[in-house]
């Protein structure tokens, strides 16, 4: 991925491969925004215990860097579902309520999505000019939001899977993520049945989450997936982590538009 500051001091990463097209796309790390303590500092989450003021602030810091319009916007309410919206125009400067993946072909539309861990899915159909933002944590991953995300793409923008572009963001990597292991059962029932998506580590049992997601877009027949390889708990110097930093922290933010 590559990396850019802003003058604000914002930092953020995009991928090499979207970059080329014309789409409009940060994933936006923990800096360059004003919050304090565990939220430091460019926290874009309402609900997790930061001052409002600051959040909103957060929130200008980025419209402002990235030139978008706030009543221009959409977002989910995101409830580790398998549910995905079709959006236009009409739904702009909205919070569409229990939902998990946004698609839109409206130029113009910005969609963003907040995260901590759970994997940021960055999709595009080159013919048809459609883009995507997914959020799969591993309830939502095991639910198929991944496969309804890409069945989506067919019924509203008429998308080939093999057209699709897949970027996978940052998110806890396989190195961090110990669960229990009706957690692996339950996304391995998502996914292909060999799908190596968990191995043994110190007595523990560690999901790849991020490898689970690459598969099931594999097995949907998604045409060309790009990783970041970023582990969010590895790096809380630039993301926020629910997991390693215990459930006290913020959301990062992941923006995608059709310019």
């Amino acid at each position: 991925m590559i990396r850019e500051t802003l003058d604000n001091g914002i930092v953020y990463y995009r991928f090499e491969t979207l970059d080329q097209e014309e789409v409009l796309h940060a994933v936006l790390t923990r800096r360059g925004g004003v919050s304090q303590g565990p939220f430091a500092t460019l926290n874009l989450g309402h609900t997790v215990g930061d001052t409002l003021e600051a959040v909103e602030e957060n929130h200008r810091r980025v419209f402002t860097a990235l030139d978008l319009r706030r009543d221009r916007t959409v977002s989910p309410y995101q409830v580790h579902s398998a549910n995905v919206r079709w959006v236009s125009q009409a739904h702009a400067g909205t919070v569409q309520p229990g939902i998990d993946g946004l698609l839109t072909d409206t130029p113009g539309l910005a969609l963003l999505f907040r995260f901590a861990d759970c994997v940021p899915i960055l999709l595009f159909d080159r013919r048809r000019r459609t883009i995507g933002l997914v959020h799969a944590g591993w309830r939502g991953a095991a639910k198929g939001v991944v496969k309804e995300a890409i069945a989506a793409f067919a019924h509203h923008a008429g998308s080939r899977p093999e057209d699709l572009w897949a970027g996978i963001g940052p998110a806890i990597g396989p190195c961090c993520y110990r669960v229990g292991s009706d957690v692996v059962r339950a996304v391995a029932r998502a996914c292909p049945a060999d799908a190596q998506i968990a191995h043994r580590k110190d007595g523990g049992l560690y999901l790849d989450l991020p490898g689970a997601v690459r598969a099931q877009l594999t097995a949907a027949g998604v045409g060309e997936v790009e990783m970041s390889g970023i582990c969010t708990a590895c790096h809380t110097d630039e993301w926020f982590s629910h997991r390693a930093e215990r459930g006290r922290t913020g959301r990062f933010g992941v923006v995608m538009m059709l310019r």
